[in-house]
């Protein structure tokens, strides 16, 4: 079975790769391949981040194992059918930390192949700005109210008494 991947690079205008490769990859092989078809080297640190319908961030599947046992969730122990399950199966990919270049992934279509050549870009369009867009983090509205407080409303923290926890 052949996986056809839909990514789209968010940045204001569309940036679109729809890939066919084989189901049986890996996370790794994965991030390779993106980061290839969208001009990048695919040296920079990355990581895929389950999601749902929503696009709500979940679990991380970094890049490198970073655990002492090296049995960590990680992209090289991961296969991709194991992922991506079913079409409409989605995946937050992040490439390059510094600069947080997302990318939204969607299986889109399960087929059957026995294509020798893939991955294959099915299709392209446009192409990836020079520079990715500044990401804006709002806080959560509970914090707004943290801007409200004025000194007076914390104790002297020289005076508390660590000893009692």
């Amino acid at each position: 079975m052949a996986y056809k991947i839909r990514v789209v690079l968010d940045v204001e205008k569309d940036v679109i790769r729809d890939i066919l490769i084989k189901e049986s990859i890996n996370l790794e092989d994965l991030h390779f391949i993106i980061a290839k078809s969208f001009g990048f080297q695919g040296i920079e640190m990355a990581s895929f981040y389950r999601t749902n319908e929503d696009w709500e961030q979940g679990e991380e599947i970094p890049l490198v194992d970073m655990s002492e046992d090296d049995t960590a969730l990680c992209m090289r122990n991961s296969l991709l059918k194991d992922v991506l399950v079913k079409e409409g199966d989605n995946l937050i990919y992040v490439y390059d930390f510094l600069s947080m270049w997302t990318f939204f992934v969607e299986l889109s279509k399960i087929v059957p192949s026995d294509e020798k050549d893939l991955p294959k870009v099915m299709m392209s369009i446009g192409e990836k700005p020079d520079k990715a867009p500044e990401k804006e983090f709002t806080a959560q509205e509970d914090f707004d109210e943290l801007d409200e407080l004025d000194d007076d409303d914390f104790e002297n923290l020289d005076e508390f008494d660590y000893d009692n926890y």
